[in-house]
């Protein structure tokens, strides 16, 4: 897939990577883990890979480095082993048409936005938006006016009986989820969907999920990935913001509607939002990305070999990126850039579960490399230093003599920076060396920013080539440098 018009024929200079605009159109459809700003993403593939030259990520993610390279005409390999990540990546690297989402949020709705409704009706025939729970208990009921007005309203006793009517529903068409003990994102083996979700929502959900099921192919997998990117919002934990505006952050006695933030948290006093509500306004504003995005061409699609000879443009891959690497020829490959796991910072694959569900897939958790609070994961630092050992090991076999390896990257400690240390070594015999590096500029705050001790204050771009000069392109980038950034001890 590439852009019909020519949108990059003036590149931005490397100054926009000190001001990047946020996530926007089809990159703000998802709210995928760990994104990354796509300016320097594009500014390094511009620079670090020519035309028609090969681009490898092997840690994909939502896909904005196998978009960007596409849009400059760049062939380009994809590795994730996450599921969910290659289906988003897939979809957004070959946009569906505005029509056939259009086409498919009308058949849904024709045939189960009533039935969702009739799940949250109100004693006075309203449709309830949004319900407040304290514990429990029902505190508020939220319905608007024609004039899309919040009315505030205390929960009647057909309220309470409308919520238990559904309260000890089992989902039957999804999956059972896999969680893991782990403190870091507050999740317990034991939970399953009843834990996170009231009884309501996995009703409503699986009426989505049946009604899409039932959709033409070109419909299916927008409205699909549509209900995962929705999920979040649509469970228990989607907390109450009191006592501040939610925009300005001023003190207000109002409440407001908060999201689901990294983890499995079910805050006291949260909310229960209407299913059908929470789905389309995704699909809305899918559909406006889809109508504010430029024109699209067909690229050609295919195998990692298919790639490497130039018989496709690109290859989207859900495996193990060191398995998978493997089928790349040495010296083939002018740019590898990722986004590898920050040893224990986000465990993308088990915080994606709920998509997994969804999406009806099985991840290979033991495959991870990932350093998880999850001690039945037998997941170490140790283990998580030596497959990044390998996967680094693996990538600088595969560059060109002038290619070049970017990393971004930030850790928690000095111990989970000693792959490098000794991958310098490594790459110092192969001919490879490290450039430099320079910190990464983020649109807006994370919520997952670590400032633990030990970890850096920004998540950095790490450089490394076979060239023995550094490209002049690089030393435009600002704040850069050529000296290893290292963790706060």
């Amino acid at each position: 897939m590439k852009l019909a018009q020519p949108e990059f024929e003036s590149l931005k200079g490397a100054d926009a990577l000190a001001v990047p605009e946020g996530y926007k159109g089809l990159y703000a459809f998802h709210k995928y883990w760990g994104k990354k700003p796509a300016e320097p993403i594009t500014y390094l593939i511009s620079h670090l890979c020519p035309v028609a030259g090969l681009v490898i990520d092997p840690f994909l993610g939502s896909g904005v480095s196998a978009i960007e390279a596409i849009r400059l005409s760049r062939r380009v390999i994809g590795i994730d082993l996450n599921p969910a990540a290659v289906r988003l990546a897939r979809m957004l690297v070959t946009p569906p048409s505005q029509t056939s989402v259009e086409a498919g949020i009308s058949q849904v709705s024709e045939s189960v936005k009533n039935a969702i409704y009739a799940t949250y009706q109100t004693s006075s025939g309203k449709v309830a938006t949004h319900y407040i729970w304290e514990g429990e208990t029902m505190e508020k009921v939220w319905t608007t006016s024609g004039a899309r007005k919040r009315i505030e309203g205390t929960p009647t006793e057909y309220d309470r009986r409308m919520a238990a009517n559904l309260s000890s529903y089992q989902p039957s068409q999804l999956r059972k989820p896999r969680f893991f003990t782990n403190s870091r994102i507050n999740s317990k083996a034991s939970f399953d969907l009843t834990s996170l979700f009231t009884g309501r929502a996995l009703h409503n959900i699986e009426l989505l999920l049946k009604a899409i099921k039932e959709l033409p192919a070109c419909s299916h997998e927008p409205l699909l990935l549509c209900l995962t990117a929705a999920v979040g919002q649509m469970s228990s934990m989607v907390f109450a913001i009191t006592g501040r505006g939610k925009t300005n952050g001023e003190p207000s006695e109002r409440i407001e509607v908060g999201s689901w933030v990294i983890g499995f948290w079910k805050p006291n006093v949260h909310f229960e939002v209407n299913v059908w509500n929470c789905f389309q306004r995704r699909v809305k504003k899918l559909i406006k990305a889809l109508a504010e995005s430029p024109q699209f061409v067909e690229s050609k699609v295919g195998t990692i070999s298919d790639v490497c000879v130039g018989k496709a443009d690109c290859a989207l891959v859900n495996g193990d990126c060191v398995e998978e690497l493997r089928l790349v020829p040495d010296e083939s490959t002018d740019l590898i850039i990722t986004d590898p796991p920050h040893s224990d910072r986000i465990p993308y694959l088990e915080l994606s579960e709920l998509w997994n569900v969804i999406l009806d897939e099985h991840p290979d958790y033991e495959s991870e490399i990932v350093v998880s609070n999850a001690k039945e994961r037998g997941k170490s630092e140790k283990q998580y230093n030596e497959s990044m050992r390998q996967f680094l090991e693996t990538s600088s076999r595969k560059l060109k003599q002038d290619g070049h390896l970017v990393l971004f990257f930030n850790a928690r400690s000095q111990a989970s920076w000693q792959f490098f240390d000794a991958f310098n070594e490594t790459a110092a015999a192969a001919g490879i060396g490290f450039k430099g590096c320079f910190p990464l500029v983020y649109s807006a705050g994370s919520v997952v920013q670590d400032n633990r001790a030990g970890a850096l204050q920004t998540d950095f771009g790490l450089i490394f080539s076979r060239s023995l000069s550094t490209n002049r392109r690089l030393l435009d980038i600002p704040s850069w440098s050529s000296h290893m950034p290292r963790p706060i001890i």
